[in-house]
């Protein structure tokens, strides 16, 4: 099939993979559910079927799909930045400072304060290390130097997390609270947190008109402003959209991994480099990614989704290093 033939059916495939995800997630557990039995639960003519999927399953599947569509727009955002393949969202330190705000909130006892005051630890970390590379990196550097401190603060970050769970003395409860944050879940996520991710939504709506000018980015910087992009603006509205999409799955969901490097790379090489096509591509697709991993996570033995997704995406980077020029 020619790649035009595959373009027409980008989006098509797409929603078709997110709506066989969230079948799937609806319907898997220690209680499965058929099609009918989904939808007797949604209208209220099964009472049971109502109780797990409106307070159970239904909040899990919305945190999901906002996650994985976060963290792969981001991915397309990353990648057209840097004008690599391999990059993803954890380049700049975004997930990694989320962790480690929301680890030492955990590990100082500030959780007990709120319920929002984890989340909301781990966005201010993760927009902190954001802010941190930039100036570490003299805002207005090369993408070179941006990667270089984003490894740098990568790094110092994972000391950090370390030292709060060596060298505090921490509860069980605490220790299985940063284990979620470390490894990332969807277990017992609730209709706040899918609030919390709502604005997630917001900032997909800001990336989708950035299309063409990601794609003059990715002739070049000098060839991009020769054809009237603000070269500077363009990126500091990448970073920023990309790490608050980022920020915010990280809050609900903690650290997973590899979403927004496999996820765009794999519909770059179906349907082509066009961003106004890869970003809502991505969008729908990521979030099916995420579903289909939270489901096998579950029918495997209950692995945490961040584990799941190391998994998948592990090999495939592998596999991308070695086809790569």
């Amino acid at each position: 099939m020619t790649l035009e033939a595959r373009q027409k059916w980008a989006l098509p495939l797409s929603f078709t993979l997110l709506g066989l995800g969230i079948v799937a997630s609806l319907g898997a557990g220690d209680m499965r559910m058929s099609l009918s039995m989904i939808w007797a639960g949604i209208t209220g003519r099964d009472e049971l079927a109502a109780t797990v999927l409106w307070n159970i399953r239904l909040p899990r599947t919305l945190v999901a799909i906002q996650i994985g569509a976060a963290l792969a727009a981001s991915g397309v955002v990353m990648q057209a930045f840097f004008r690599n393949h391999l990059a993803s969202p954890g380049l700049l330190g975004v997930s990694a400072g989320g962790s480690a705000g929301a680890v030492i909130a955990i590990g100082m006892g500030w959780a007990a304060w709120s319920y929002y005051t984890v989340p909301a630890a781990a966005i201010i970390g993760a927009m902190g290390a954001t802010m941190a590379v930039v100036v570490l990196a003299k805002q207005g550097a090369s993408t070179e130097r941006l990667l270089l401190a984003g490894v740098a603060l990568n790094a110092l970050l994972g000391a950090v997390t370390s030292y709060v769970l060596s060298n505090f003395t921490l509860s069980y409860e605490r220790n299985a609270q940063i284990i979620f944050w470390l490894l990332g879940g969807l277990e017992d996520r609730t209709w706040e947190h899918v609030m919390m991710a709502a604005p997630i939504a917001l900032g997909a709506v800001f990336l989708w008109p950035l299309g063409r000018s990601m794609d003059l980015l990715s002739l070049g910087q000098n060839e991009a402003q020769s054809l009237g992009v603000d070269v500077k603006r363009l990126q500091r509205r990448m970073i920023v959209l990309a790490t608050v999409m980022t920020a915010l799955a990280t809050a609900v969901a903690g650290t997973v991994g590899f979403v927004g490097l496999v996820v765009p790379h794999i519909f770059r090489l179906l349907f082509g480099p066009d961003h106004k096509r890869l970003v809502p591509v991505s969008l729908i697709g990521g979030a099916a990614f995420v579903l289909f991993c939270d489901v096998l996570g579950r029918t495997a033995g209950d692995l945490r989704l961040g584990i799941v997704t190391a998994f998948v995406g592990g090999p495939f980077f592998l596999w991308m290093l070695r086809r790569a020029p």
